[in-house]
């Protein structure tokens, strides 16, 4: 199950970091169905936030609260991580990455209304 996880969270947080690469709203069918937990069709940024959420907790392997490269080497660019790692020491922790992800939500969103087609 934790495995399950943790890969759905890779997944997800390449998605997101994709997002702020491309500047698009489109994702994939497979990924969107991911995080539409209430299977309306869209996802809500509530969505988007509590699995984002979940995937920090699933990167952070040492489960000592913050990223390191060496945890997200695989997911994430050096210019990725050093962009999330707004403090610049070396480590990203739990409201860095939300801030990230959630400003790429919000760039993805292009009509400003909390959901992603």
């Amino acid at each position: 199950m934790r495995l399950a996880i943790f890969v759905v969270a890779l997944v997800a947080s390449q998605a997101v970091f994709a997002v702020t690469q491309a500047q698009t709203a489109q994702m994939h069918q497979g990924q969107k169905d991911q995080l539409d937990t209430n299977k309306d069709g869209v996802v809500q940024r509530s969505e988007y936030q509590a699995f984002m959420k979940t995937a920090f907790t699933g990167l952070d392997k040492n489960k000592d609260g913050v990223l390191v490269v060496s945890e997200v080497g695989g997911v994430l660019t050096p210019d990725q991580f050093a962009a999330t790692d707004a403090n610049s020491n070396g480590s990203i922790n739990q409201t860095e990455f939300m801030n990230r992800v959630m400003a790429d939500f919000a760039a993805a969103d292009k009509s400003g209304d909390g959901k992603l087609q």
